[in-house]
């Protein structure tokens, strides 16, 4: 906290925009740690994940959400309504527009939404510079700059980090003044250890499937136990499809694709509770799941 109260700022702000376009490869680099899962499959983020950023002048919260999309199942449909409640709290909406990839209706879509939050201010940010050329880059700032007014405009890579911190500068400026840090300084995430892990299972789980199924994988955990005198955490979890046939793809020939998700999953759970994990890992069918309000409701959502 510094000497200058005044200057203080903490706050809430959201990333918004078509799905995959780096929100959540963001609030990771702005954080500094891994919150968010990432993968190149659209929809990834489920739930409003918290990353608390600290900096000596501010504390900046920022609210992962899912990608504002139009949707096909109740699930869709549930996490739309998951973003728009968020909207309505946040001090700064971010919408990212990839570099590469020109404006299109999604985008226009999402653009017009934004003008229900009207306390909120809006920053634009032009995602994935280092994959594009500079006229890319550029054409990309101005189209963005004539889709609405916004309160700042943002190139970026999440990746390299480049002018990442100019982005944190710029949405500090817009935070409100604040007496105090709303989250202890060690904290950079309110998500539980379990809702942490679990995450971590599904991202492994999404590596190299294609089509429908990202969409049908679900993840719980039934329990986290330490083993008496060892250095060992058990962690015992259910990756949950729609199919039958699913259930084949997820486990592979002779278990040898479980085995790999497994083996992913470790890599990551392991630095995260600071011990050597054993996981089990279940794959049972829940029929429809997306579309069935009392399987949502036991998957969490």
């Amino acid at each position: 906290m510094p000497d200058d109260q005044n200057d203080y700022r903490a706050g809430f702000v959201s990333f918004v925009g078509r799905p995959n376009v780096g929100k959540s490869t963001l609030t990771n680099a702005i954080v500094g740690e891994k919150v968010a899962i990432t993968s190149a499959k659209p929809q990834t983020t489920r739930r409003a994940i918290r990353g608390i950023a600290h900096r000596a002048d501010g504390q900046l919260i920022i609210v992962d959400t899912p990608g504002i999309h139009r949707p096909r199942t109740l699930l869709g449909e549930r996490l739309n309504s998951l973003v728009q409640s968020t909207l309505g709290d946040v001090d700064v909406i971010g919408m990212c527009f990839p570099a590469s990839e020109p404006i299109g209706p999604g985008d226009r879509f999402i653009s017009e939404q934004l003008n229900d939050f009207p306390r909120a201010k809006k920053v634009a940010i032009v995602t994935k510079i280092d994959a594009s050329s500079k006229q890319k880059v550029g054409e990309q700032l101005l189209a963005v700059s004539r889709l609405r007014e916004w309160d700042a405009v943002i190139p970026l890579s999440a990746i390299t980090g480049e002018q990442v911190d100019i982005l944190v500068r710029e949405l500090m400026k817009l935070l409100p003044l604040s007496e105090q840090p709303l989250y202890p300084e060690e904290t950079v995430t309110d998500e539980t250890t379990s809702d942490r892990i679990a995450e971590l299972i599904r991202e492994a789980a999404l590596e190299g499937v294609s089509d429908e199924l990202p969409h049908s994988i679900a993840v719980t955990i039934d329990d986290l136990v330490p083993r008496d005198g060892q250095d060992i955490i058990d962690v015992y979890a259910n990756i949950f499809v729609e199919r039958d046939s699913q259930k084949g793809i997820i486990i592979g020939k002779a278990g040898s694709r479980l085995a790999d998700v497994g083996a992913r999953a470790r890599a990551q759970i392991e630095p995260l509770l600071g011990s050597k994990v054993f996981l089990s890992l279940r794959v049972k069918v829940a029929k429809d799941w997306q579309r069935d309000p009392k399987q949502l409701g036991k998957l969490g959502f």
